[in-house]
């Protein structure tokens, strides 16, 4: 009973002390997910397994749990390359957005990735440019 109160005590500090409007995020920066320190690992690969791989599982498949978190393995939403990106830049539901976070070239880089990976196979890719245009 008494974590249940802690865990009550905790959930109503963080909507009190976030007042954003419903549907709302914000952007975590730099210290994103509690990690301090050099976010400049490149390539899909690499930011796909220091970034996304907790939530969305090694082989892409994702999880429920504490939350829920989609699969990205075989995800036709992942057709258009803009969907991730918008995504990825901006959030939506539980995801935070990494925009802060990420450059450019590192989004571009783990859409492609997530693209044509985990039974995706779309080979149109997207730049970095395209990514800097839906900031």
């Amino acid at each position: 009973m008494r974590l249940v109160k802690e865990v009550l005590t905790a959930a109503a500090m963080v909507s009190f002390s976030a007042p954003l409007a419903f549907g709302q995020a914000r952007d975590p920066g730099p210290s994103a997910m509690g990690r301090p320190g050099d976010y400049s690992f490149q390539g899909g690969t690499a930011v796909y397994s220091h970034v996304c791989q907790d939530c969305h599982m090694a082989d892409a498949k994702g999880a429920v749990g504490a939350g829920s978190y989609p699969a990205l393995a075989r995800d036709p939403k992942l057709e258009e390359a803009g969907y991730p990106v918008a995504v990825i830049l901006h959030g939506q539901k539980a995801m935070l957005p990494l925009g802060g976070l990420l450059s450019d070239q590192q989004i571009a880089d783990v859409v492609n990735y997530i693209r044509s990976h985990f039974g995706n196979n779309y080979r149109d890719t997207i730049t970095a440019a395209e990514v800097k245009a839906q900031r």
